[in-house]
């Protein structure tokens, strides 16, 4: 049975709303703090496509005018679920803008569960768009996916992410950390035992997991902005460290 929902979030950013549009709008913008790869089109009626480990997830634009509003849905699936977004943008004095999210639709039997999980999920997306926004705007990343299910539960994912960073599982925003490959970084977001962001001199990177109850899957979503493919170094970590 499916059941309606909607989830409303708002962030300040750093940012012109041009710029804000181009990091929603575009599938390069979008690349630089979300997951998988992304297409939009340009106008409304157009198509925007996710594709994440060979899977393509696909909307339909439904409001389109740049700078101030973004509007997708997803099909119909035949139980009834599907999930709309709107992104509006609201211009501030001195070069900021303030972006609200409103994510509604309807979801499937266990719609609780589901809910709960967008909304731990969203927060470090958006800080990471406001972290993207901050320090790398304009730039394309190389993108690195990789999931591990079956990661062993939340207690040993989280010290086996904590110790490869060189920090404890209590650790919190502004902490200095170093990557796997010995760059140097600073937690950019901390929700543990959910999830944890870093961000480097050359990219933002996120451990996300989701509990017994989802699926035991541990998720590394990292963007990297110097131009570096780093999805074979971090398959050979998750294969090391998770078996």
């Amino acid at each position: 049975m499916t059941h309606p929902f909607e989830l409303s979030l708002e962030i300040e950013l750093e940012a012109t709303p041009e710029q804000v549009w181009d990091a929603i709008a575009t599938g390069p913008g979008v690349d630089s703090w979300f997951m998988g790869r992304n297409e939009f089109g340009r106008s409304v009626g157009g198509d925007v496509a996710l594709t994440m480990l060979g899977n393509t997830e696909r909307a339909t634009i439904t409001a389109y005018e740049p700078g101030a509003r973004l509007a997708t849905r997803t099909p119909e699936a035949p139980d009834g679920r599907f999930s709309a977004f709107e992104y509006l943008i609201e211009g501030r004095e001195g070069g900021t803008a303030v972006l609200r999210l409103v994510q509604s639709g309807m979801l499937g039997d266990d719609w609780e569960t589901e809910f709960e999980a967008m909304k731990a999920g969203w927060p470090i997306y958006l800080e990471t768009l406001k972290q993207y926004l901050a320090h790398f705007t304009g730039r394309t990343p190389s993108v690195t996916t990789v999931f591990r299910p079956g990661a062993g539960g939340s207690d040993a994912v989280w010290k086996v992410v904590t110790d490869s960073l060189g920090v404890t599982p209590d650790v919190g925003a502004g902490a200095a950390v170093r990557l796997p490959d010995g760059s140097a970084g600073v937690v950019y977001f901390a929700n543990l035992p959910v999830n944890l962001g870093v961000r480097t001199g050359q990219g933002l990177y996120r451990f996300i997991y989701s509990g017994d109850d989802r699926g035991d899957v541990l998720v590394l979503g990292h963007q990297n902005f110097a131009g570096r493919d780093e999805q074979a170094a971090w398959d050979a970590w998750m294969a090391e460290r998770f078996g």
